[in-house]
């Protein structure tokens, strides 16, 4: 009996497959099918059918399963069931949507674990840069594919696929920067999807690949276990998977929060329905430090509003200070121990986005006093330089016009880019602890010291390599993808250099020129993004020959510097 119900669930697989292909090409091919028949009864057949193969699937599993317990796999498809006959009743294209991604899981699955005995697996585990530089490539590539659907569109045509890489790079990648309007040329599916992607961005591929590992059973060697606690920020006391659970029960508490805050606000203005979907895409936008919005104008429109300008800044805040420091403050405030204390980690980063806001908030303040600011109250002055302070760290939000900044606010703007967020949280830049090493460096220097130390705590020389080697590759990456913009666009340099390092920080401000570039342009961003987002060092490590040291060591000889 087992051994015919084996080879009935592998015939189901195959069928389940061969429809998930044509589910895509429905998908895809609406304009085309609905010039030969009723696309709406092609819809409906085909979510059927992928209904009709899962409640099989099921069937076949609970007939082979051993003992008397029902695997999570089994309770998994049995949800995706319920929930696709529920959404069935409203609209047959989100079920194929759904069921899709359930068959690309199973595939990848497959492809990881199961094809020629796992080998892709580890070899992927044992290659960690590699594995978070794919992963990232294959979410973005997925995301193409989905943004370039008709049903992606509210004109319900093709979109063109520089355009489509580029929304999903952006969307991936947490930046924000746009080549079309999200509000009015994606439609509700297709911010849907950017939605997704940037949920996926925010929370990092590292930390949901890992997550599904374990879930799935599998044991993550110790050398992802030690890049995992780097990517995240956090040191190799932590339980890896006590960390994984931490951060997404914390994403889905501070995002829910921020939700019903913007909700106070956006009830005034738009019905409940489009108050509620707005108030949610832009609680996860604003935390995974995305920038995306479905208003034309970002958040111009509520400049003066302290709901807005407080409780956006705030889900910035905390999306950009890393989801160990967010569980570090938890645990000083709410579960002290006998000695209640903060890690050095957090201190450093708590104390550099502090100097940093209230840097920003003055310069803007005074920079911008008569120039966008002008006509505003004294709270409204301080409202909007709060959040042009908070939103260039990596979050790409503004409520001033960023192409009427003068001079002096768009050299602020860029430094706070370039600098970014903290390490492990949701933002790009070079981190505010590769500033504070280096700053911490030259105070040293000047009083006379060899050590980096601070807080009472000394700084390994190891972290200075890593923080200049940072900053001079950030650097070398911008200036060469500057100059070549500045050959292939008819921009000034000022824009061009705000476009590349907002691209490079993962940011997303603009001062207008994104939707005017070239194709060749849009791809030179494009590839910005995705180095901002996995980082230079990580490019490095990935490429990087390994070799096998001798115990040479050279004789050592100073050079002259500076």
């Amino acid at each position: 009996m087992n051994k015919i119900s084996q080879q009935v669930l592998k015939a189901i697989e195959i069928l389940a497959y061969l429809v998930a292909l044509w589910s895509l090409l429905v998908l895809f091919l609406e304009p085309v099918i609905s010039y030969y028949a009723d696309f709406a009864k092609v819809e409906n057949y085909t979510a059927w059918a992928n209904l009709l193969l899962l409640a099989l699937a099921i069937i076949n599993r609970l007939l082979l399963r051993e003992g008397k317990g029902i695997s999570g796999a089994i309770i998994f498809d049995i949800i995706m069931l319920v929930v696709g006959l529920v959404i069935l009743v409203y609209n047959a294209k989100f079920v194929i949507f759904l069921l899709l991604i359930r068959q690309t899981y199973y595939f990848l699955q497959f492809i990881l674990f199961r094809f020629s005995e796992g080998k892709i697996y580890l070899w992927l585990s044992s290659n960690p840069p590699i594995t978070l530089l794919l992963s990232f490539l294959l979410v973005i590539f997925l995301g193409t594919i989905l943004l370039m659907l008709p049903v992606s569109s509210t004109y319900n045509r093709v979109t063109p696929f520089v355009d489509a890489l580029f929304t999903a790079t952006s969307a991936t990648c947490v930046t924000g920067l746009t080549v079309v309007p999200t509000g009015s040329h994606f439609s509700l599916f297709g911010q849907i999807i950017i939605l997704l992607l940037i949920q996926t961005g925010g929370l990092g591929i590292m930390t949901l690949s890992t997550a599904f590992a374990l879930l799935l059973g599998r044991s993550i060697n110790l050398k992802l276990k030690n890049v995992m606690t780097q990517v995240m920020g956090g040191t190799t006391r932590i339980n890896i998977f006590q960390l994984l659970k931490n951060i997404i029960i914390a994403t889905a508490i501070i995002e829910a929060c921020g939700a019903i805050v913007l909700f106070t606000k956006f009830a005034q203005d738009f019905p409940i329905r489009e108050a509620i979907y707005y108030s949610i895409f832009h609680s996860i936008s604003a935390f995974c430090n995305a920038g995306f919005s479905p208003f034309e104008n970002s958040m111009m429109r509520y400049s003066d509003s302290i709901i807005i300008s407080l409780g956006m800044p705030l889900l910035i805040f905390l999306g950009g200070l890393g989801f160990t420091v967010i569980l570090d403050l938890y645990r000083y405030f709410f579960k002290p121990q006998k000695v209640r204390k903060l890690s050095l980690h957090s201190k450093i980063v708590l104390t550099t986005t502090a100097i940093l806001i209230i840097i920003g908030l003055i310069a803007f303040f005074i920079l911008e006093y008569n120039n966008t600011m002008k006509g505003f109250s004294f709270k409204h002055r301080f409202l909007a330089s709060l959040f042009q302070s908070v939103t260039p760290r990596t979050a790409g939000f503004n409520t001033i016009d960023n192409g009427l900044l003068n001079k002096g606010s768009v050299l602020m703007t860029l430094l706070l880019m370039f600098i970014g967020a903290s390490p492990g949280s949701t933002g790009g830049g070079i981190k505010t602890t590769t500033l504070a090493v280096l700053a911490l460096t030259i105070i040293s220097m000047l009083k006379g010291r060899k050590d980096i130390s601070v807080f009472k705590r000394r700084i390994p020389k190891d972290n200075f390599r890593e923080a200049s080697g940072l900053v001079f590759l950030a650097a070398t990456v911008i200036f060469v993808i500057v100059m070549i913009l500045m050959m292939v666009e008819p921009f000034s340099f000022e824009d061009i250099i705000f476009e590349s390092i907002s691209a490079f920080g993962t940011v997303g401000l603009s001062r207008g020129i994104t939707p005017s570039l070239s194709s060749l342009g849009k791809i030179l961003i494009t590839l910005l993004m995705y180095i901002g987002r996995v980082g230079p060092l990580t490019l490095i490590y990935a490429f990087a020959k390994r070799r096998n040291h001798s115990n040479i060591n050279y004789a050592e000889e100073s050079i002259a510097i500076g």
